[in-house]
């Protein structure tokens, strides 16, 4: 604070970072504010307050001349004053970084809508929050922008049905968001359920190690059997496995028999996930739909979903070197790649979903995950995560979990976390101008999941 006046002076010594010397009033951690040292003005985000000796720090996103924001490059000064930022300065932070995707308001002053940056959904996304803070509807929301936005394919895995209505608007649905929507094609996979487009996965199409997660075959311990499945991968290959059972049974190799009852034993022949002779959702999300939802919490089994998942990410991984773009949005995603899974095929997808955090980003494999808690997620995927969307988390060990992951969020806001109302979000990481507090939009299409409420008397 100037001694001779109400102005708020701050200092920077690197041409990165601000530092205001306190006790200072009026500016909370996430604020934007324009410092202006009498030759150029600059647009800075307080990121940090000294709680003992009221001190502010932040960072510099770049410098206001002629009407634009340059983000390219910001620059030292040795006092310059501090002003709450404008609504036309907050315009000019979404110009310049291509921020277009409108999900909610800002609730820091001076408000206004808040926005994401399509392009850089290149990037993996880690989204969380405890159960009752609107993860899955708020997640809904951005998933709307980006399908009527962009031209980024996307897969939803879907434990829960609430992405099943996608496809359709609410009612009285209205404006350019709704437009492109009604325009969107967009398919919806579903097992069991009569009338809808069937939810499978082709045996014969996974690779021999999935194949052998399947069977819960190790090719040390069970290597005989393991070695009939490697030498039958000619007849597998043209064949489905309901169709190569007949054969395995009445072979003359022992070992043929014993693998037949292996199938018949592990009971995979009454599982609903089988493809067969129809389609399979690999060949779906091989026409390139705008998004694809995957309903996997219809089937009979747990083993299913993990089956299907397995098979599409299998899939999108061999094909990599397409580099057709995708987001993989999962849902829960501790379904499917929790550290304390521990059966075969559970460890088959989540090793893949590893692969896939670690190197799948060059190739346009891109994941989008959401989860109550971070610690239910392997930290070898939560690491490669470039984007954080958080609502409302109580959990002290979570929360510094978080902070020490995503060192772009502000600790401050992080911590902030217990308070959110149903609804309220930080979004932080590159697909954002800056971190920033949201409330959510409501959204344009019906979420296919709901509460149970309470029998009333």
């Amino acid at each position: 604070m100037d001694a001779t006046s109400d102005r708020v002076i701050a200092r920077s010594d690197d041409g990165r970072s601000f530092h205001i010397p306190g006790p200072v009033d009026g500016f909370v951690v996430g604020a934007l504010v324009v410092v202006d040292d009498g030759e150029r003005r600059q647009l800075g985000l307080v990121e940090q307050r000294d709680e003992e000796r009221g001190h502010l720090r932040g960072r510099l996103l770049g410098m206001i001349a002629d009407g634009l924001l340059e983000t390219r490059a910001t620059l030292p000064f040795i006092a310059a004053s501090v002003a709450a930022v404008d609504p036309a300065s907050v315009d000019l932070l979404h110009s310049a970084t291509g921020a277009a995707l409108e999900i909610g308001t800002d609730l820091t002053p001076p408000g206004g809508p808040a926005k994401l940056l399509p392009h850089r959904f290149n990037r993996h996304t880690f989204w969380c929050g405890q159960s009752g803070s609107g993860k899955t509807y708020a997640l809904g929301v951005v998933l709307e922008q980006v399908i009527a936005h962009t031209a980024l394919p996307i897969v939803v895995f879907d434990p829960n049905s609430d992405f099943v209505r996608l496809g359709e608007l609410n009612p009285g649905a209205t404006g350019p968001t709704a437009d492109a929507l009604r325009e969107r094609d967009i398919r919806v996979l579903r097992p069991n359920v009569p009338g809808a487009e069937p939810l499978r996965a082709r045996f014969v199409g996974m690779p021999m190690a999935s194949k052998a997660a399947v069977l819960q075959l190790d090719p040390v311990v069970d290597r005989e059997e393991y070695n009939a499945l490697v030498h039958l991968r000619e007849t597998l290959d043209t064949t489905d496995l309901a169709a190569v059972l007949p054969t395995l049974r009445a072979s003359d190799d022992p070992v043929h028999r014993e693998l037949a009852l292996r199938v018949e034993n592990l009971g995979l022949m009454e599982w609903e996930v089988w493809a067969g002779a129809d389609g399979a959702a690999t060949d779906v999300i091989d026409e390139r739909p705008d998004a694809t939802v995957l309903d996997l919490g219809g089937f009979s089994t747990p083993e299913q979903q993990l089956v299907v998942a397995l098979a599409v990410l299998d899939e999108l991984w061999a094909r990599r070197e397409e580099r057709r773009p995708v987001l993989l949005v999962i849902d829960e995603a501790h379904n499917l790649c929790s550290p304390q899974l521990d059966s075969p095929v559970a460890i088959a997808v989540r090793e893949r979903l590893v692969q896939i955090a670690a190197e799948g980003r060059k190739f346009g494999l891109w994941l989008l995950l959401s989860t109550q808690r971070p610690s239910k997620v392997h930290p070898g995927i939560i690491s490669q995560c470039d984007n954080l969307a958080l609502m409302k988390m109580s959990s002290p060990i979570d929360l510094e979990g978080l902070a020490t992951y995503f060192g772009y969020a502000p600790t401050g806001l992080i911590a902030r976390s217990p308070w959110f109302r149903q609804g309220e979000a930080l979004f932080a990481g590159g697909f954002v101008p800056a971190p920033t507090l949201v409330k959510m939009n409501a959204r344009l299409t019906p979420e296919g999941g709901v509460d149970v409420p309470v029998p009333l008397r």
